[in-house]
């Protein structure tokens, strides 16, 4: 398995490690509910080096990027961040990504860990004859991911003041620890924060820097256990659960991320724009458990007695006090609508929810 940079800085506070897409990563510090709960209520700094940096420049890199995906880049100006997916020729989503426009024609593409090399061979094989070059540099840069209601204030503390910090969905280069990095106002939490791109020998310097500049705002490093329980309260895709090459963005909820109005061809459009018209064959929904019960990733899900969808995500929430989950169904159901999961043998009740589990804080400054 692969390690990241701070690797030794998690054994040394202790951290159960765990494989994850090849890497070795910390799963939990001091238990997932009390990391969880410490990002709600104040901060989490986690390790999120095995994400992926592919950057794209060259003269043709807004129709090179305008052909990859359904959203609308040329409506980026610069630093600013927007979320969208590789998609296939089926509307299929290769992979969910953030495109942040740097400058003209020099983009920066961050991709899911387990994807990096099925990405970086698509977008090679998707070139054709456009002049741009497209460069995989996930092996010389870190990400540190410093979420919370503080990290704000963490930030400030480790010496980039609150007017310096960039506002959400956008991204800067800012000078620390005698080094030039990229701090963009993202997350995977549903909290306000930050993700930090850094070069890996600098990386536990950073680290070690935050935890220590955090320790007044009782911030805590937390591993991907409570990564997943942040993210899937604040009902955000995973890729290989809610999203894969069988699914679309319309089946997927990520209407939102396309733009219909968008006139550039690109790969899956027909599939995806027949879909916005006349529907989808399946939809994500989200729902929370009325027997004591946890839903997990691959169970089916029933509708009057009868195998109609399946469970792509579900957990104990510790911020609301129940259990909740994410699937797919193949029929037309409303909110408060009752399904059921099959756990062991047994059908358990469930009812439809919004997929806003929680209210979300990550709109930063």
């Amino acid at each position: 398995m692969a390690k990241t940079s701070l690797y030794n800085a998690h054994i040394k506070a202790g951290a159960k490690m765990v494989d994850f897409a090849g890497w070795e990563m910390p799963v939990q510090y001091k238990g997932i509910i009390e990391e969880h709960n410490n990002v709600r209520n104040n901060a989490g700094l986690f390790d999120v080096s095995h994400m992926g940096e592919i950057f794209v420049s060259g003269e043709d890199s807004l129709k090179y990027l305008q052909m990859l995906v359904p959203q609308n880049i040329e409506k980026l100006i610069d630093k600013k961040a927007i979320y969208c997916q590789f998609t296939n020729q089926n509307g299929g989503i290769i992979d969910d990504l953030f495109i942040y426009k740097l400058e003209d024609n020099h983009y920066l593409l961050i991709v899911n860990a387990s994807r990096i090399n099925d990405d970086y061979n698509w977008m090679i094989k998707n070139i054709n004859n456009f002049n741009v070059n497209v460069e995989n540099k996930s092996d010389i840069y870190s990400m540190l991911a410093l979420q919370g209601p503080k990290a704000a204030d963490i930030l400030e503390a480790a010496g980039i003041k609150k007017e310096y910090q960039p506002h959400t969905m956008y991204i800067k280069e800012i000078k620390l620890l005698n080094d030039n990095i990229l701090i963009s106002r993202t997350g995977y939490t549903g909290e306000d924060g930050f993700e930090i791109i850094v070069k890996n020998e600098k990386a536990e310097e950073l680290w070690n820097l935050l935890l220590e500049k955090g320790k007044p705002f009782n911030i805590m490093p937390v591993g991907l256990g409570a990564r997943d329980t942040l993210r899937l309260e604040a009902a955000m895709s995973l890729y290989g659960n809610e999203l894969d090459e069988n699914t679309t963005p319309v089946e997927a909820g990520l209407v939102w991320s396309l733009d219909k109005n968008k006139t550039e061809n690109y790969i899956g459009k027909d599939v995806i724009f027949n879909q916005l018209q006349n529907g989808a064959p399946k939809k994500l929904i989200g729902f929370k458990m009325q027997d004591r019960a946890i839903a997990r990733h691959g169970y089916d899900i029933y509708i009057n007695n009868e195998k109609s969808g399946y469970v792509t995500s579900g957990c104990v929430a510790p911020s609301i006090g129940c259990n909740i989950g994410l699937g797919y169904i193949d029929k037309k159901l409303n909110i408060n609508d009752t399904i059921q999961i099959m756990i062991r043998g047994r059908l358990f009740n469930a009812v439809i929810t919004s997929k806003n589990f929680i209210k979300k804080h990550n709109k930063g400054n």
